[in-house]
């Protein structure tokens, strides 16, 4: 019996997304997803969501399998593309604004008129014990700590966004071998779930350039959750405004981190690229 599915990317980074509106658990598992998502032998794609029903007062559940067969708690660019693919389905009677359970919480994407989707990301976590990390204390925020990776200390700051992002600044952000020091950082042994982590050069205080390495996904082309955790990662570390842009290998994000209510707001495209069936 054959799958349909559709490809959607956001800024590059890019999904195979599936209807799974009928089961309530992802109907591929997570070797079967790894196998799909391989760019030489399968359709390719840095992780396959899946489209579920929702819970708790929700209109759908995210999941999501990254290409190394993981999961992962949420993924920015990702639901954004999952809200565009939810519209598509849904067709005459889509919504503009959903709510979508996720692993870290409750999402808010909003289907806005130029073809962005902004996404409530809610609040984030900045204590150590929340992001998981064991640099530095529990209960206190972990801002421009030294980390020592590779035989070089970086300072970095740590957020949770629902999933762990470390946060370095440099002056080049092309200058970082990513694929050398990306795996380091996020196999090392202050990070007991494993951690993004997100370079970071401040052009002004209210535009940076970054480059990320994805906790199961290695190099990825942008990282919504990744551009948010920047932003909070610069506001603590004194480096950048609480509104800012992030441009990404490929393209841009528009991050604001509220002073009214504390949240994250994400707006950024989401692209359909193809359908079929596997």
């Amino acid at each position: 019996m054959g799958i349909e599915f559709t490809k959607y990317h956001g800024l590059g980074n890019d999904f195979i997304l599936i209807d799974n509106r009928h089961e309530s658990e992802p109907i591929l598992t997570r070797s079967q997803a790894a196998e799909l998502c391989d760019r030489h032998f399968g359709i390719g794609a840095d992780g396959i969501i899946f489209a579920l029903p929702g819970q708790n007062n929700t209109d759908y559940t995210m999941r999501i399998y990254n290409s190394d067969g993981s999961e992962a708690e949420m993924c920015g660019n990702g639901i954004r593309c999952l809200a565009k693919f939810i519209a598509d389905l849904e067709g005459v009677n889509a919504k503009t604004q959903y709510r979508i359970h996720t692993l870290s919480g409750v999402m808010t994407p909003k289907l806005l008129s130029d073809s962005q989707v902004k996404v409530d990301m809610g609040e984030p976590r900045l204590l150590a014990a929340e992001i998981p990390t064991t640099l530095g204390f529990p209960d206190q925020k972990v801002v421009e700590l030294p980390l020592e990776v590779s035989g070089q200390f970086w300072s970095v700051t740590c957020v949770s966004m629902g999933n762990p992002h470390c946060i370095t600044f440099v002056d080049d952000v092309s200058a970082i071998a990513l694929e050398t020091i990306g795996p380091l950082f996020e196999h090392h042994g202050v990070f007991p779930q494993r951690t993004n982590t997100e370079f970071i050069e401040i052009i002004q205080r209210n535009y940076v350039k970054m480059r990320v390495w994805e906790r199961g996904a290695g190099v990825t082309l942008a990282c919504g959750t990744g551009a948010c955790a920047a932003v909070v990662a610069g506001v603590l570390a004194g480096k950048c405004d609480r509104q800012a842009k992030v441009e990404l290998p490929g393209g841009i994000l528009a991050i604001e981190w509220s002073e009214i209510d504390r949240r994250l707001y994400m707006t950024g495209p989401a692209v359909r690229v193809f359908t079929g069936t596997i």
